[in-house]
């Protein structure tokens, strides 16, 4: 089950609200409405196949136990044997699940043993709540969060749903109070309401149709496709994966603030960015913080082999992405950029920042052109296409076409993806005065019926991060 689907909004949504709202008035108790939320959270993510929760539940139930056990140590050498053991166990889950099928392709394309393909469905989500599990049992050892006695109240963090497929990576140390006690308004459920709302707009109103553009134009066979089709093709998908993103992000800190939680954001407008390291302190922020905090910082950060550290982290970056080699072939292009940049720091000062910021942005639109080929073949055409190598010159009809279906939504891709909307509303708020809230309402309120009947009408609703 996704967010962006009719039974999800039309049934699962307002079920467990009134679930946990009702028992919520009834009996004041924060134990009895998690329950509810995680028995609405278990089924959730059960939605679609129900083997998947049985990793979930395996994660769990390793990393509360040896929670349990890291909290009575007699010794920090017998607490960081613990550690060790759920790291590994956590790790080797989501390599069985994600990554064996690659390794071994990897290894019989090498000259040797040709060893028996083996692959498995993978779980939605796997990679976000394995992130999920080893932030607790990390911050644990290191002392800087609580054991969490209660089975169930781990399970909760874990398997939440409002962030459970698609992020952001929730620390257990930012929810830990909460999970116990929070504070749950009308205020915060209203300010809940409308996050998720916007978030639903990017994703079936900006998200799919750009989604849609960029299948149309790379898509099909880009031998002799023009450089002006790859072009479109691949500015149609870097809308597509922010606004696909940004607004799962949106969604899941909106629902979460309808349940009382308070999330961190996960994206800060990355496409205002004037440099490769700006963009990654604001694309995926909980994914970055993650890989920062447990790995780089732990290497040796910027004190030690920063050069190693930069590309062990990047490289992995890339593979947590996905299981094919253009997902680290992309995050090793990152990491040498970003070590490029950290070393030319000094002569980049005097560049004017339009022209930062446009370099940045070509650095990125081709990035993603890397992310979405998973195919080595058909990513060195649209390379060639894209650089103007291929020998094809000019615009074909099929672009011409799918750029004068769509080229009214730029000007709504380009102004929706910086903070130019919140800033415009915020004045209009003022100038509304009171009767600003209503105003804002009338907008939502339109937004989700537009996002109800292109549901209903149209089957294009990808879930791009479903293979994460």
């Amino acid at each position: 089950m996704v967010f962006s689907s009719l039974v999800f909004l039309g049934l699962f949504l307002p079920a467990v609200l009134l679930a946990y709202y009702a028992t919520l008035r009834a009996t004041g108790s924060f134990r009895i409405v998690n329950r509810i939320l995680l028995a609405g959270s278990l089924f959730f993510y059960s939605w679609g196949e129900p083997l998947w929760i049985v990793a979930m539940l395996f994660t769990s139930s390793v990393d509360y136990v040896n929670g349990r056990r890291i909290g009575s140590a007699r010794s920090r050498g017998g607490a960081k044997l613990i550690l060790i053991s759920s790291i590994a166990i956590n790790l080797g889950i989501l390599f069985v699940f994600k990554y064996i099928g690659f390794a071994i392709g990897t290894l019989n394309a090498l000259p040797g043993p040709d060893l028996p393909e083996f692959s498995l469905e993978m779980p939605i989500g796997i990679s976000f709540y394995t992130f999920q599990s080893l932030s607790y049992i990390i911050d644990l050892y290191r002392g800087r969060t609580a054991v969490q006695r209660s089975y169930f109240n781990y399970l909760l963090y874990v398997s939440m749903f409002p962030q459970l497929v698609a992020g952001p990576i929730v620390r257990y140390m930012d929810i830990e109070r909460q999970i116990e006690s929070r504070e749950v308004t009308f205020g915060d459920f209203g300010a809940g309401a409308k996050r998720f709302c916007v978030g639903l707009g990017k994703k079936v109103l900006l998200a799919n149709s750009a989604g849609a553009g960029a299948g149309a134009l790379l898509d099909g066979d880009l031998a002799s496709a023009a450089p002006a089709a790859v072009w479109l093709g691949v500015i149609f998908y870097t809308f597509q994966i922010y606004f696909d993103f940004s607004g799962y992000s949106d969604m899941a800190i909106g629902l979460g603030r309808m349940f009382g939680f308070r999330y961190n954001e996960n994206f800060r407008y990355p496409y205002i960015s004037s440099s490769i390291t700006e963009f990654w302190r604001r694309w995926h922020i909980s994914l970055g913080g993650f890989f920062r905090d447990y790995l780089y910082i732990p290497l040796g950060g910027n004190r030690r082999l920063q050069l190693r550290n930069i590309l062990v982290v990047w490289f992995l970056t890339g593979l947590w992405h996905g299981a094919s080699w253009n997902f680290i072939a992309w995050g090793l292009y990152y990491g040498l950029l970003l070590i490029l940049e950290k070393n030319l720091a000094g002569f980049t000062g005097r560049v004017p920042l339009p022209v930062k910021w446009l370099v940045t942005m070509l650095i990125v639109i081709y990035g993603w052109g890397i992310f979405y080929f998973v195919d080595a073949g058909r990513l060195a055409q649209f390379s060639g296409a894209f650089f103007f190598l291929n020998g094809v010159s000019g615009v074909d009809m099929k672009t011409a076409s799918v750029f004068f279906q769509y080229f009214w939504l730029f000007p709504v891709f380009a102004v929706g993806s910086t903070p130019l909307p919140r800033l415009m509303m915020e004045r209009l708020s003022l100038g509304l005065g009171a009767g600003a809230e209503l105003f804002k309402a009338v907008l939502v309120a339109a937004s989700l019926a537009a996002c109800f009947l292109l549901l209903a009408g149209e089957s294009y609703n990808p879930f791009l991060y479903f293979r994460f």
